[in-house]
């Protein structure tokens, strides 16, 4: 069972493209006990390892003739911060045969970079943002329509539901008088039937 189909993988937004041969420094965390503090380790990036959960990379540092190499994975949330201080011109995917080497035949050709290139990559970069903030906020303002679309529809529903009972409340008390009118003139023909069944003394004798 793979890990990644249990757990999304969330890359670290602290770690910039990286290539062998890049001269970076990597800030992590160590952890001592209770306590943390940030440690600064720059070298050469001698490989990289692609794929999952486990993909690194790994740093190679010479001090006074000895080799230290250190792997970092891509997704450690420990990796603070990693800064390219040069590119290096290799044609290599893996440069371990800097480990054999000392000196300036450790050396690797910095890979120089054209500033109009680097000013289009940016600019296009910037053309990109800028497009997805203006598709965003359209899309913000249509939600907006919407719901304002959605709030005039209700409120038309509730005055409609309302003059609907004002209308029964109105046809209701229409009901209610022409019922009391009616038994008012019940009462009425109740009471004159009483004198017109009462005879006259004159038929009597």
């Amino acid at each position: 069972m793979n890990i990644t189909s249990v757990v999304e993988l969330k890359p670290n937004p602290n770690i910039p493209d990286i290539s062998p041969g890049d001269t970076v420094k990597v800030s992590a965390k160590i952890v001592e006990g209770e306590r943390e503090r940030i440690q600064v380790f720059q070298g050469v990036v001698i490989g990289l390892r692609r794929g999952g959960a486990g993909a690194n990379f790994t740093v190679r540092h010479v001090f006074h003739g000895i080799g230290v190499e250190r792997t970092f994975p891509f997704y450690s949330p420990l990796v603070e911060k990693v800064e390219v201080v040069r590119h290096g011109k290799v044609r290599r995917a893996k440069l371990y045969y800097l480990r054999g080497r000392s000196g300036k035949a450790s050396r690797i050709k910095e890979k120089r970079v054209d500033k109009k290139k680097q000013q289009q990559v940016l600019e296009q970069a910037q053309v990109m943002e800028q497009a997805q903030v203006q598709e965003q906020e359209q899309v913000m303002e249509q939600e907006q329509v919407m719901e304002q679309e959605q709030v005039m529809e209700q409120e038309q529903v509730m005055e409609q539901e309302q003059v609907m009972e004002q209308a029964q409340v109105l046809e209701q008390e229409q009901v209610m008088e022409q019922e009391q009118v009616s038994e008012q003139e019940q009462v009425s023909e109740q009471e004159q039937a009483p004198e017109n069944e009462q005879v006259p003394d004159n038929e009597k004798s």
